[in-house]
């Protein structure tokens, strides 16, 4: 499905020349190599004001950016995977302080890490479990093996859990494994961005008796008319030739150099459907998903709902300990930007303060991003959601995302 503008930019408050500046930024990006191509979606009102491309989706290939351009949208499935739980949850299935184990009985007795090496690691019991909760707000003390921060990414590479799954491994036994292994601190006392979403996907799956994908199917993508968002793309089929071509910095020069390494696994059906980062998106579709958002849980005049306004602004408040700002909890190595003044809700980090970071916004913003540095956000006080697409591995490469933070709230007007 493609996407175009719904409204002229003045309509609904947005300054068109202003937003020209956005486009010339980012083809900027493009014209010197630092990027292969880009995609922008700005909607107002639940309504398209902005929709531009820039670029080639396959740099080798010769094809360029097209609005129903396949993306990679890696860690932007979290949210997904997030409203997935939150809609069980609406149900009664669980509570959010009920302990994982009660359904994942592999969490029963976590272990966390106390010192050593990663040859000779000493743990001690957890005092308190995993509860759903830690889950959705990356307070669980799970973590990612290819963040290379800490002895307990350490052990999950040698696992075999590294930038990907591990071969053949399906989401249960990821979930076994990863139970397997201490956790980087004792749940609820840190923020630490790494496999949580991941296990609560397979939560969802073992409340629901749906596998991960059927449920996201049937239950979030047919409703909102998400007809283009699956985990892989047939290699043989029309849609190979739509998905954007995926790149990495090259060490000489940082010019966008072609990833195949990664990037060929978006042709393979996984074995392990990640709902913390494995999903493939257009640009229309995910414009589907943070108007449902933005119209706290509704679209289509309230007929397709999702979730209750009430849970959406449940889940978009911040949830850590205390209140504070996740710069205050944070354990770990993810740090491509700073997270002052920020807090994180079930599902999204959510801005308490622009100031600290020195990047317009405003508070009760919600956000996250992707790998490839795809992002998106939603603005409920400014009626806005703003998307940006690409595919650049690692997302810290250029500070995209302030950038277009500062670009975009000055051409609002009204």
């Amino acid at each position: 499905m493609s996407i175009e503008p719904e409204v002229a930019p003045g309509q609904v408050g947005i300054d068109a020349e202003r937003l020209a500046r956005l486009d010339a930024h980012f083809a900027r990006y493009v014209d010197d190599g630092r990027l292969a191509g880009w995609q922008l979606v700005v909607s107002r009102d639940g309504r398209v004001a902005h929709a531009s491309t820039y670029g080639w989706r396959d740099m080798e290939a010769g094809l360029p950016v097209e609005p129903d351009t396949l993306w990679r949208i890696y860690s932007m499935s979290k949210p997904i995977t997030s409203v997935a739980a939150m809609m069980l949850w609406e149900e009664g299935r669980f509570e959010l302080t009920d302990p994982i184990s009660r359904w994942l009985p592999e969490f029963a007795a976590p272990q966390v890490y106390d010192r050593g090496s990663a040859s000779a690691p000493f743990t001690v019991p957890a005092v308190e479990p995993i509860r759903v909760w830690h889950l959705l707000t990356h307070t669980s003390g799970l973590t990612y093996g290819f963040l290379q921060t800490s002895v307990v990414d350490a052990l999950y590479r040698k696992a075999g859990y590294d930038i990907l799954a591990k071969t053949g491994v399906d989401l249960a036994q990821a979930s076994r494994d990863w139970a397997a292994l201490p956790l980087l601190f004792q749940p609820g006392t840190g923020w630490g961005y790494g496999v949580s979403t991941d296990v609560l996907g397979r939560l969802v799956e073992v409340v629901s008796g749906q596998s991960l994908g059927d449920f996201l199917r049937t239950r979030i993508f047919e409703p909102l008319g998400m007809a283009d968002t699956r985990w892989a793309v047939d290699p043989d089929g029309d849609d190979a030739k739509r998905l954007a071509a995926l790149y990495v910095p090259s060490p000489a020069g940082g010019k966008a150099t072609r990833f195949d390494a990664i990037g060929k696994y978006a042709l393979e059906e996984p074995t392990m459907q990640s709902g913390g980062g494995g999903l493939i998106s257009t640009a229309a579709d995910y414009d589907r998903f943070t108007a449902m958002l933005l119209r706290e849980g509704a679209l289509d005049g309230g007929e397709r709902r999702l979730l209750s306004s009430r849970t959406v602004r449940f889940m978009t408040r911040n949830h850590l300990p205390g209140g504070v700002d996740l710069d205050r909890l944070q354990t770990g190595g993810f740090a491509e930007t700073t997270f002052e003044g920020i807090g994180f809700g079930l599902g999204f980090a959510v801005v308490r303060d622009p100031v600290p970071a020195r990047t317009p916004s405003t508070p009760g913003t919600y956000y996250w991003g992707g790998a490839a540095s795809t992002a998106f956000w939603i603005d409920p006080a400014e009626r806005l959601t703003v998307a940006f697409y690409t595919q650049l591995l690692p997302s810290s490469t250029h500070p995209i995302r302030p950038q277009l933070r500062q670009l975009i709230y000055s051409a609002l007007t009204d």
